[in-house]
């Protein structure tokens, strides 16, 4: 199922899972203890970046056993408008095709010790947090959008029993806080398990993402989220 098998040796590996019959693919971190609770991460417009990396290493060493699909077959991309194409052109079903594989491959992984696992993902990924929440229903034991946009709309959000924790900016352009009002009542209208959004005052969209693309990265705020969202997958993830 996977290109090399993981394990202590290489705890960061690409690999290949099977997803509706075909195969995806996506970036895998293991904890040095070999094993953890099963977690996916799911990437921003802008691909699976090294950012993205990065944070599901982060994830790896706060003790997950991480996987961060590869939305886009392979593309990234530092440029807005090339982005904005690149999720336009996803459509959300081959995406949450994608997402349901990565949970049945973390579910059936020896280093995975949670019957559950958790999802967080960012901007396009935050949305795709909820879509793949509502999809898989108790399979999916907490999820953590950041400041998420799109995809959500598409699905019927009653279909989520995981409790949410949402991070959302007050000064987020992409997400305005209407949008979140809204979204947050639909989701304490539908959703099974409990909600949470936070709001971070004076943030902008994508305050979590230190490669800064659109100068809106906070780090005090981050490390807030951060802490937060290890907190709450600690505690739901099982």
């Amino acid at each position: 199922m996977t290109e090399t098998a993981a394990g202590a040796e290489n705890p960061h590996q690409n690999v290949s899972f099977a997803s509706n019959g075909g195969t995806a693919h996506g970036y895998l971190a293991v904890p040095d203890s070999g094993s953890g609770p099963g977690l996916v991460v799911i990437q921003e417009w802008w691909g699976l970046t090294e950012h993205i990396k990065d944070v599901t290493d982060r994830f790896a060493r706060e003790g997950f056993v991480a996987l961060a699909p590869d939305l886009f077959g392979g593309r990234t991309t530092h440029d807005s408008d090339e982005a904005g194409e690149l999720m336009q052109n996803l459509p959300v079903t081959k995406a949450a095709t994608d997402l349901a594989g990565a949970v049945e491959f973390l579910r059936s992984h020896e280093a995975v010790t949670s019957q559950t696992v958790g999802a967080v993902g960012f901007c396009m990924g935050g949305g795709f947090v909820l879509v793949l929440a509502a999809q898989q229903g108790d399979r999916v034991g907490a999820a953590v959008p950041f400041y998420g946009v799109g995809g959500y709309d598409q699905v019927d959000l009653g279909g989520i029993t995981a409790p949410v924790l949402g991070h959302f900016g007050t000064e987020d352009g992409f997400a305005p806080p209407e949008q979140v009002d809204a979204l947050e009542a639909q989701l304490q209208e539908k959703a099974k398990g409990s909600v949470e959004i936070v709001r971070y005052e004076g943030a902008g969209h994508a305050f979590f993402n230190d490669e800064d693309h659109l100068g809106t990265y906070d780090a005090d705020l981050a490390a807030q989220a951060w802490s937060r969202t290890v907190e709450f997958l600690r505690a739901n993830v099982r």
